[in-house]
């Protein structure tokens, strides 16, 4: 196995953690945070648009988020989409201006929280170990094709385990440093 294979592999996991911090940051915290506002889509004459491409998003104050939205036309739209994203953010209209006043998260709505980000955390690391198997699946065949030696094969397995334990044990730690500032208070 050559070593873009192995680069292969761990940029496919390396996406998989990035893609873990993008979900962990939507996740409220009881503190503003305009990544809340990142997955939110807005219909926009007739076709979706991300609420960054209709607005500038600010965070004045640690519980509050702004959206300047930039058509006042699209005032209403992007108010309904917020809403339909199911944030728990309930918009105030001033003009072009919306305000979202973040509330402050309660004890059960924080363990559910936490419930969601290790359930985020374990998609991470399904999505690794698949990444592992898909690469083991390269080495076996390239082994089986006679292109590597059965000492190459076992070499090249034990450094996919160790790419994959490393990028686990990250997922780890992005996890659990999201789940204190969800339970800090």
């Amino acid at each position: 196995m050559t070593g873009g294979k192995y680069g292969d592999l761990e940029a496919k996991c390396k996406k998989s953690i990035e893609h873990l911090k993008v979900e962990a940051s939507r996740l409220r915290t009881g503190r503003a945070n305009a990544g809340m506002l990142e997955g939110v889509s807005v219909e926009y004459y007739g076709s979706f648009v991300p609420i960054i491409q209709l607005g500038m998003i600010n965070v004045p104050e640690p519980r509050l988020i702004t959206v300047q939205v930039y058509d006042a036309g699209a005032v209403e739209a992007v108010e309904k989409a917020i809403q339909k994203a199911e944030l728990g953010l309930n918009p105030m209209r001033d003009g072009n201006l919306l305000r979202l006043a973040v509330p402050t998260l309660n004890e059960e709505r924080r363990k559910e929280m936490v419930k969601k980000l290790h359930q985020l955390g374990e998609d991470a690391k399904i999505a690794i170990r698949a990444h592992r198997k898909d690469a083991n699946d390269l080495i076996k065949k390239d082994e089986k094709d006679k292109k590597i030696s059965q000492d190459d094969a076992r070499k090249q397995t034990d450094e996919a385990q160790k790419i994959t334990d490393k990028f686990v044990a990250e997922t780890d730690v992005v996890v659990s440093a999201k789940e204190k500032e969800i339970l800090d208070k």
